[in-house]
């Protein structure tokens, strides 16, 4: 017979879960295991909330196993650590991103690109090596490998810094792949929310050019005046788009809602990068002529590798670049999700887990 999430591991642990297709989060008592020889054990001290748990707490993308404890931007202080850690020792702040394991042997993984291992675990609602399902960081206490944990910059923000392990690598890791992280470069985002507003940080720090593109003129004056955008086009506006044609030298894509992609592909130069990091629940219409025309690419991106995500943290301390962030209870946590639904937040909720009440 099957353990309890409770019973299942020593370490008895509390947090808040979703139970069905509903969503709705409530108190969870679930346990964690005992720290390994590599692993490192540390208590949550914030966690962001990103547009996919959302998605999973409702089972939007399918593969959700309830109940699911969500939460995959996790930052907090080391209070255990295995015997033959290195990495960091107790005390030491900490992140943990989208991912906890990998198969480790493979050819994507011999690469420090762990995102793409075909055995790659999931922070939340995958299983683990043991059997066990994994959960996230809505939660007093986390233990995880050694390899997947963050080391954090000394002062740099815990409640701010937590969305770039997410949101951060999401959009860090396709302007340095497809070469989109050099001055000069001309880069469109499109969506001005949780993703598309570090995008523009990434992408400025790099020297980019950077025009925002968005449905909404009243994100204009944030964009330009807040973020440091270069440029603001709606995208329902045809004069605008069509006189934007063809300036492009790439696109990071963030948004997650079904939207028109070939009025965007117009905008790439010959050889443009269209890179989709949003991941809108039911399928895109795209047509080949607007590729053909000019060779351009139609791309996708997920996360980074530990390797590239440590990078990217320590890039963002230096640059002092920080999502912004409205920090909340954690029993707020159901209506922040029915507000990021409507998109009311700049721009990202992040939970302090210090509200987190046990009894």
């Amino acid at each position: 017979m099957a353990k309890s999430p409770e019973t299942e591991h020593p370490v008895g642990a509390f947090g808040w879960a979703a139970r069905d297709t509903s969503g709705t989060l409530s108190p969870f008592k679930f346990s964690r295991r005992a720290t390994g020889e590599k692993d490192v054990q540390f208590k949550v001290l914030y966690c962001g909330i990103c547009h996919s748990d959302l998605h999973m707490i409702k089972n939007e993308w399918g593969f959700t196993v309830y109940p699911i404890v969500p939460g995959h931007e996790i930052v907090g202080e080391v209070t255990e650590v295995g015997s033959k850690v290195t990495k960091v020792k107790v005390g030491d702040k900490v992140g943990v991103g989208c991912l906890v394991g990998s198969c480790g042997s493979c050819d994507m993984c011999s690469k420090d690109l762990e995102q793409y291992c075909p055995k790659q675990i999931l922070t939340y609602g995958a299983k683990y090596h043991d059997g066990t399902i994994t959960y996230g960081g809505y939660s007093n206490l986390m233990v995880a490998e050694e390899h997947f944990i963050v080391r954090w910059p000394e002062n740099f923000p815990l409640d701010k810094g937590a969305p770039l392990l997410c949101a951060g690598i999401t959009t860090y890791s396709p302007l340095r792949y497809f070469g989109l992280d050099k001055p000069g470069m001309h880069v469109g985002v499109v969506g001005l929310g949780g993703l598309g507003h570090v995008a523009v940080k990434f992408a400025k720090a790099f020297g980019a050019k950077v025009t925002v593109i968005s449905t909404s003129e009243s994100k204009k004056k944030e964009a330009l005046e807040k973020l440091g955008a270069d440029t603001f086009l709606i995208s329902k506006d045809p004069e605008a788009m069509q006189a934007a044609v063809g300036t492009l030298d790439g696109i990071i894509d963030t948004v997650s809602a079904v939207h028109p992609v070939i009025p965007l592909i117009g905008l790439l130069k010959a050889h443009g990068k269209m890179i989709m990091v949003g991941a809108p629940e039911k399928p895109l219409e795209v047509a080949t002529f607007p590729l053909i025309m000019g060779r351009k690419t139609l791309s996708g991106s997920a996360i980074g590798g530990l390797k590239e995500t440590q990078e990217m943290i320590d890039f963002a301390a230096k640059h002092n670049i920080l999502a912004d962030v409205e920090v909340i209870n954690m029993d707020y946590v159901n209506t922040a999700m029915e507000r990021l639904v409507k998109a009311d937040v700049k721009y990202r909720f992040v939970i302090d887990m210090s509200s987190l009440k046990t009894a």
